[in-house]
């Protein structure tokens, strides 16, 4: 039976993924979509870094997308060969980049405190912050 998942746990799930895919939309109309970082603020704001790793430019299409149209949506899942074990959870919102700032940081901070790496190697790179204003989910598994 298709379940859906209740806010608490909807959050809950969305904040401990340690990866999500974030889509954005090019200028043609295009679907754009890449696994990145992320962490969920307070107020619920979710933030991503563009980090070290390495890349073949930092002129980012990403960047390129949400400067257009900053229209997003960002998706984790639980795959599992059992797939009463099955969920994602979706949100829609609207990106905005930061270069600097308090903003800016408390987003590097919050990546920082979820992500190890970035203790060591903290980004340099512009943040993506996102508001979300829509949350969607589904678990194959109703919650006990």
């Amino acid at each position: 039976m298709d379940e859906l998942i209740d806010i608490d746990e909807q959050e809950h799930r969305f904040a401990s993924a340690r990866v999500a895919r974030l889509a954005t939309v090019t200028t043609d109309g295009a679907a754009h979509i890449v696994p990145c970082c992320f962490a969920l603020l307070d107020d619920r704001t979710i933030v991503s870094a563009i980090d070290a790793k390495p890349k073949s430019t930092m002129a980012l299409r990403r960047l390129d997308n949400i400067a257009t149209n900053p229209r997003v949506s960002l998706v984790v899942d639980q795959y599992d060969d059992d797939w009463s074990q099955l969920w994602w959870v979706r949100s829609d919102g609207i990106a905005t980049t930061l270069n600097s700032g308090v903003a800016y940081e408390a987003a590097l901070d919050a990546l920082a405190a979820k992500y190890e790496q970035y203790q060591v190697d903290r980004p340099q790179g512009v943040v993506i912050s996102i508001e979300p204003n829509a949350w969607r989910s589904w678990s194959a598994k109703p919650l006990a």
